[in-house]
């Protein structure tokens, strides 16, 4: 085919099954083009979770939490998986975690099961008699936690060789709202909802056309950026999809 000017849109690599599969990128690169490889973004990642925990808490979601990494705190929710965990407030931390997994072949995540309580208040309420309670369930009653917080607490203790039962109620509460999560993975891109990595910016003109190929102009995760999941995703792809329709109009009407 032959045409005045044609927009590349054929996405990142994160959904081969639609047809996103990063073909394009060899394609590009054998042109000249300069394009930074495609690495999951937006992801779940891998965690050795015991037999024990991932067979009882496998799809067990972990709500009202708050994730930290390297400095940088997000509330919201995650999911237990076979494979280790994923979800909204992992995924607010994907880019970090990722890069951290990709340097150093693994990334401790730090979640608070209870970031709505002050420590102080959680230690008073962890002083409280435990009565004929087994240790779970007073667990359960006087922090207000799932049986999937519960379980983590109980997997990162048994991890750290400790007894959580014999841990003073300061470091019980310690845990709780810093239970470490070792992640040894990322999820291949194939389950990622998205894609970092491609053209770089410094291989566009300002309307968006490749310039080592004129008349060529590309748009959304084929360009070498990363965004949270949702509207900021979707608002990024439209706009540079905008940017290079208007890019492509002003280049025919100037060669007519």
């Amino acid at each position: 085919m032959k045409a005045r000017a044609v927009v590349l849109a054929l996405g990142g690599g994160s959904w081969p099954r639609l047809g996103s599969d990063g073909g394009w990128v060899e394609t590009l690169r054998a042109k000249g083009v300069k394009v930074s490889p495609l690495k999951s973004a937006n992801c779940g990642f891998a965690v050795d979770w015991s037999d024990i925990f991932r067979g009882r808490f496998e799809g067990e979601p972990l709500k009202g939490i708050a994730l930290s990494f390297d400095g940088r705190s997000v509330r919201g929710e995650a999911m237990i998986t076979r494979e280790g965990i994923e979800g909204g407030a992992v995924y607010a931390l994907s880019a970090e975690l990722r890069e951290a997994i990709l340097a150093l072949g693994h990334a401790t995540l730090h979640i608070a099961l209870r970031p709505d309580i002050g420590m102080s208040d959680l230690v008073a309420r962890l002083s409280a008699p435990r009565g004929r309670q087994t240790f779970t369930n007073w667990l359960r009653k006087a922090a207000q936690l799932s049986p999937a917080a519960i379980g983590l607490l109980q997997e990162a203790a048994i991890k750290s060789g400790m007894s959580l039962a014999a841990l003073p109620v300061e470091k019980l509460a310690e845990l709780i709202n810093a239970v470490p999560v070792r992640l040894s993975g990322i999820a291949p891109m194939s389950r990622a909802i998205s894609s970092a990595g491609g053209i770089a910016f410094d291989e566009l003109d300002t309307g968006f056309m490749i310039r080592r190929l004129p008349g060529m102009f590309a748009a959304g995760e084929m360009l070498d950026w990363e965004a949270p999941t949702g509207g900021y995703l979707l608002q990024a792809c439209f706009a540079t999809g905008l940017a290079a329709g208007k890019g492509t109009l002003r280049w025919i009407a100037a060669r007519r």
